[in-house]
């Protein structure tokens, strides 16, 4: 839940959430470049520039109008990275790998602010803000990785799930395409999709995270 909304508070969180939001489109376009299609990086989109990926409505006004209505939680996106499935090589299995970059990007980013925290704890360096913003960087990578996981389109989730189906049934959940976004927030009010599926998801992710940069927290 938010409840801190400050100066200090909105700067703890803007960098490593613009990384996480950048790096995760940067990578969908990377990753379909590299099995075959273009688009993206003939758009430059395969680029760390925010200003490429912000989406006026979805990165600005929506997160803007939560906080100003003191919603209890915050979502957006960013600006959809163009891919065009068919220039693919394999586009029914490279799809699969296309949607995973965004996720495994924020998996990355996530371990990289772990160490960042290891290391700052392990060396006594107690600035608060930050051991914040890596534990900032930690949260919103978790949250977008497994946020982006669920599998509705147009979500990379979807994306997954629809590769994964038979024809007839990707052809089906494909259509709910349009309407996907605003499913998504009415089970985000409902508190669905926080229960069921990102807290659980989220407390996995957790526990992996700690697993992997275990041996670094007992060198230091």
């Amino acid at each position: 839940m938010i409840t801190d909304y400050s100066i200090q508070a909105i700067a703890i969180n803007a960098i490593p959430l613009i990384f996480a939001i950048t790096i995760h489109e940067a990578a969908h376009g990377y990753a379909a470049r590299r099995f075959g299609d273009n688009t993206a990086y003939l758009l430059g989109r395969v680029t760390l520039n925010p200003v490429k990926h912000i989406d006026p409505v979805g990165t600005i006004l929506i997160p803007l109008g939560l906080i100003l209505t003191g919603s209890p939680f915050l979502v957006g996106y960013a600006k959809p990275v163009p891919v065009n499935f068919g220039r693919l090589r394999n586009p029914r299995i490279d799809s699969i790998w296309v949607a995973l970059a965004g996720p495994g990007s924020n998996f990355f980013q996530a371990i990289i602010w772990a160490i960042l925290l290891i290391f700052l704890l392990g060396f006594g360096i107690n600035e608060k803000f930050f051991i914040e913003m890596a534990q900032a960087g930690m949260r919103w990578n978790l949250v977008l990785l497994v946020f982006n996981l669920f599998p509705l389109p147009p979500l990379d989730g979807g994306r997954i799930l629809s590769s994964l189906l038979p024809a007839r049934q990707s052809i089906a959940l494909g259509k709910l395409e349009p309407w996907g976004f605003f499913i998504v927030l009415a089970l985000l009010f409902t508190g669905i999709i926080g229960s069921l599926w990102m807290e659980p998801l989220i407390a996995f992710f957790k526990w992996l995270l700690y697993l992997i940069t275990l041996p670094l927290q007992m060198i230091l």
